[in-house]
């Protein structure tokens, strides 16, 4: 149980890190390097933070990225009311009990829901043409401001490793490699971690990102501080105990991870293969680790399913204080 804990929370450290928007609001970007690494994952919250469980990752698992967001101050009985509307939604035979399957079922459908919601949302903000399809160079110039190439002297040349990440990102997504982005492809575009295809594409981003000193390889300095680096701790790389001595128990936690599980030809570093099996792992399936912790949490009377009592008693672990506008999912017509 613990390796399976210590693996939810290191596979999802990349949207901890990175801000989870993939393109630009704004026409006009700013100065600051916008870094969208992606993977599959039901939050961009840890699920544990410095060994602490940490319940704003099953809020975002259980209600939705956005819906997780949009209400921070009800009360206690307003998230219980709310949250005992979705549970009848959840429990899709009506018998009063939500198990397993019933829970990833719904995790699932909130996932999918965000993202095409976000892919609606952004296709439209982009103004597709007659066509309905996206070219580059539209989408260039509603993300960067201008459409030219990014040659010394032209408007776009500071920006221009952004363009170069996103002109890439783009060309892999294109499966038919006509230059337009149907929604379809741009839903790949948004959402690499979604799409086989597109992996390739998360593991050389997130190197890139991860990869402070160039070299092609994510060392243990590196791998450590991910997500820390705004502590500015500097890491033992020798095997003397005594340089080791002090350091806060998360570091050991992760140092133990890379050493046991991310190197696995334990030459000190990670190449693209290890990267690509710690983020994007093949046997490991979010939905259903969330529904088993969830139920696993939450289930009093230890009979593998979950009453809506029991539910409710557990609220802060499903909802809590970040309890959602519940209004989307009650009045949408779409099938659950």
């Amino acid at each position: 149980m613990q390796k399976s804990s210590q693996v939810m929370k290191l596979y999802i450290f990349v949207l901890v890190l990175f801000t989870l928007t993939t393109v630009y609001c704004s026409a006009i970007p700013t100065t600051e390097k916008k870094q969208r690494v992606q993977e599959k994952t039901l939050s961009n919250e840890e699920h544990e933070l410095h060994g602490e469980h940490n319940n704003d990752y099953d809020h975002d698992a259980f209600l939705g990225k956005e819906e997780a967001e949009t209400f921070d101050q009800l009360s206690p009985e307003e998230s219980k009311n709310r949250l005992a509307i979705i549970v009848d939604k959840i429990d899709k035979n009506k018998d009063g009990e939500v198990t397993e399957a019933e829970l990833k079922e719904w995790i699932q459908y909130v996932q999918r829901r965000y993202i095409v919601t976000d892919t609606d949302r952004m296709w439209r903000d982009h103004e597709p043409d007659e066509e309905n399809t996206l070219s580059w160079e539209s989408y260039q110039k509603r993300t960067f401001g201008y459409s030219d190439e990014p040659t010394e002297g032209s408007p776009t040349f500071e920006y221009k490793d952004m363009i170069q990440r996103d002109k890439r990102r783009w060309q892999q997504a294109d499966k038919n490699g006509d230059g337009k982005m149907s929604k379809e492809e741009f839903q790949d575009f948004l959402h690499p971690e979604e799409a086989e295809h597109m992996r390739s594409i998360v593991v050389d981003e997130t190197l890139e990102d991860i990869d402070k000193d160039g070299d092609g390889y994510i060392s243990l300095q590196e791998y450590i501080g991910k997500s820390f680096s705004y502590l500015d701790i500097t890491i033992s790389t020798t095997e003397d105990e005594d340089d080791k001595e002090g350091e806060p128990e998360w570091v050991v936690s992760e140092r133990e991870q890379f050493a046991n599980f991310r190197d696995k030809d334990h030459d000190g570093r990670l190449d693209k293969a290890e990267i690509k099996d710690w983020i994007i792992p093949e046997d490991y399936d979010h939905s259903t680790a969330e529904a088993a912790h969830l139920i696993r949490s939450s289930d009093e009377n230890r009979d593998g399913k979950l009453s809506k009592e029991e539910i409710l008693d557990k609220y802060d672990l499903f909802v809590g204080s970040q309890a959602t506008d519940f209004g989307e999912a009650l009045t949408k017509h779409d099938e659950f």
